[in-house]
């Protein structure tokens, strides 16, 4: 199999698995190119993205440009002569003259078992939306967003343990494997890339900061899906006596739940030990088990009602 010159292009966390899998590879790692350095902390210091700390740990060359249609970043590409440009977690759509310059193409890592949740939080939407399964494919890029056709990909079972987080590093370590099964049947020519089913297309838009705040009127099994899929980040939250509470976990909502006997959503029914549970939409009732503060540390909810006094009666997201 003939090695390929590969320029890798990716900037978050997920990305790293991917970064390491290819290093170890008989592929050359021509470089790596990340979103710019951003801001960071209360003194707003630039901070590398993770994959431009990788490559600098690894003596690899490295990109931040600030557009994809940058003349000198182009040529730049053009310079290394790359077989073929992966993306992964990157973040940009490619113009036709990066799409175009690897021999090879370019192709995609996409957290998604495509059609399926195209687009930029295939991740987060597939908990909120109570998904059973998810999974990663690798695409070829076309300009079109995630539409490109299939090399391979696998599914992935969602429980209803998983987070948003434990997802995301699951799809993380598949989709490394995946990519690398990917890169090697291109090498060797033996890969047949088959066009997706455009018809069965669901997409995953970025997420809204509106979404992040949890609405009580949502029935106790939309609830308890929104807050494990803003897990671990952004974090959902309501609010309790004027300031926020993120709110990290629940309990599973039982089936036909009707504790909330008429209580208007956000009300707290039950708080004690191991137990704050308040009502939602369709006179059901969630059971929140894991919350935090502002300004506190993440704490259960017996310690959350011991230490701010709750009872039954009082309201989040009230007045």
């Amino acid at each position: 199999m003939k090695s390929l010159k590969i320029i890798f292009m990716g900037t978050p966390v997920f990305a790293l698995p991917s970064l390491d899998a290819m290093h170890s590879s008989l592929h050359h790692l021509e470089a790596v190119v990340t979103r710019p350095d951003r801001p960071k902390g209360r003194g707003h210091r630039l901070q590398l993205a993770p994959a431009a700390e990788w490559a600098r740990n690894k003596a690899i060359d490295i990109a931040r440009p600030t557009r994809m249609q940058d003349r000198s970043f182009q040529a730049w590409l053009k310079e290394k002569r790359p077989d073929l440009i992966v993306t992964v977690a990157y973040g940009r759509i490619l113009p036709p003259e990066i799409l175009n310059l690897p021999r090879l193409g370019c192709i995609n890592l996409h957290a998604s078992y495509l059609p399926a949740y195209r687009g930029a939080a295939p991740i987060h939407r597939a908990v909120i939306e109570g998904a059973q399964c998810s999974g990663v494919s690798i695409i070829k890029l076309i300009p079109e967003l995630d539409a490109g056709d299939i090399i391979i990909q696998e599914k992935e079972p969602l429980f209803l343990s998983d987070t948003a987080g434990t997802l995301h590093d699951r799809l993380a370590e598949k989709g490394s494997s995946l990519l690398a099964r990917a890169i090697d049947a291109l090498a060797e020519g033996t890969a047949e890339p088959v066009p997706q089913d455009h018809e069965q297309a669901t997409y995953a838009p970025p997420l809204r900061n509106d979404e992040e705040r949890l609405d009580w009127n949502l029935t106790p099994l939309e609830l308890f899906n929104r807050i494990r899929g803003f897990n671990p980040w952004p974090g959902a939250y309501t609010t309790f006596k004027g300031k926020r509470l993120k709110v990290w976990r629940a309990a599973w909502p039982e089936e036909n739940n009707s504790k909330s006997k008429g209580e208007k959503p956000g009300t707290i029914l039950e708080a004690g030990e191991n137990s704050l549970t308040v009502a939602t939409g369709q006179k059901g009732a969630l059971t929140l088990t894991e919350l935090q503060p502002a300004g506190k540390r993440v704490m259960d909810a017996s310690s959350f009602c011991c230490g701010y006094r709750i009872e039954p009666g009082l309201r989040l997201d009230g007045e």
